[in-house]
């Protein structure tokens, strides 16, 4: 299939459609960064994979510099860092904002690099620890995404949760995976424990 063939099944998008693609924040679409607790992050692998990784904290931890910049600041994980390391080959990003209870997102495309500016990244401090690193993301496309995804999942509907129960654990994924001897109780209570004491979170 080509995009004539494309289009001739679903059409071209509207002109008003088209016209709500900006190429930087305004008043109005800075709301949904400064209220969303929840990115997702996509980025390039240097041998053209692709990598989708979540990044949550207070509402607003995305930062607006200005119309056209943002700052994403870089907690500790796993240290696989997959975005940072794809960033230093290729500079494409693509965010995609949530808030609870709202069902339109809010899309920036754009292009990123990687700062460790101590001074920049101090008002980004959490539970009085600054990150060490941040993205800083040039604003290139920013514009909402309609609701009908997050109608169509009832994502937000309470009654559409699923006990985590009712899913593998991750101890018990990692045994399957990468270590058949892993105490997978052992593993999971001692994760619980470090997360209660939110070690590591910041």
């Amino acid at each position: 299939m080509d995009e004539t063939a494309l289009r001739d099944i679903l059409g071209e998008p509207s002109e008003l459609v088209q016209a709500k693609i900006a190429d930087r924040l305004n008043p109005l679409t800075r709301q949904f960064v400064e209220r969303s607790p929840f990115v997702v992050v996509a980025t390039g692998r240097p041998g053209g994979g692709l990598d989708v990784s979540p990044r949550g904290d207070p509402a607003g931890f995305v930062r607006i510099l200005d119309e056209r910049t943002l700052l994403l600041p870089d907690r500790p994980g796993n240290k696989l860092a997959d975005s940072l390391t794809n960033l230093l080959s290729d500079d494409r990003i693509a965010l995609l904002f949530l808030i609870p209870g709202v069902n339109d997102t809010f899309r920036v495309n754009g292009r990123a690099r990687i700062v460790d500016d101590a001074e920049l990244l101090a008002d980004s401090a959490v539970e009085g620890k600054p990150p060490q690193l941040g993205i800083l993301v040039a604003v290139e496309e920013a514009y909402t995404q309609c609701p009908k995804a997050l109608l169509r999942s009832e994502l937000w509907d309470p009654e559409k949760h699923v006990s985590r129960d009712e899913l593998p654990s991750s101890g018990e994924i990692l045994r399957a995976v990468a270590d058949p001897e892993l105490d997978v109780s052992e593993y999971e209570d001692a994760r619980a424990e470090r997360y209660k004491r939110r070690e590591g979170f910041y």
